[in-house]
């Protein structure tokens, strides 16, 4: 196999993996979507800076044991939280 043919099978797993992730982030979205409704219900305000820490600490953990970089990884939760709390205002 040649090189030209390693990268096109590379950029296809790439792309394939892009497809997942975006699933998930669709999948995760969803879910957050459903705690709008009741967190309202509970009196909870939308924004929890101690849950998003927890988050953003969990994903960093998880992110240092397998090698990533961690800020990085941050940075990534970090919008990921803030289009789930965004959604979550919007849908009233």
């Amino acid at each position: 196999m040649s090189a030209r043919d390693d990268l096109t099978k590379c950029r296809s797993e790439i792309a394939a993996i892009d497809g997942e992730i975006v699933q998930l982030l669709k999948k995760r979205l969803d879910v957050a979507l459903k705690t709008g409704p009741l967190k309202r219900e509970l009196g909870i305000p939308i924004l929890d800076p101690s849950r998003e820490a927890t988050v953003i600490r969990t994903a960093v953990e998880s992110a240092r044991e397998l090698g990533l970089p961690e800020e990085d990884v941050r940075d990534i939760f970090w919008h990921i939280l803030k289009v789930s709390r965004t959604a979550q205002q919007e849908d009233k």
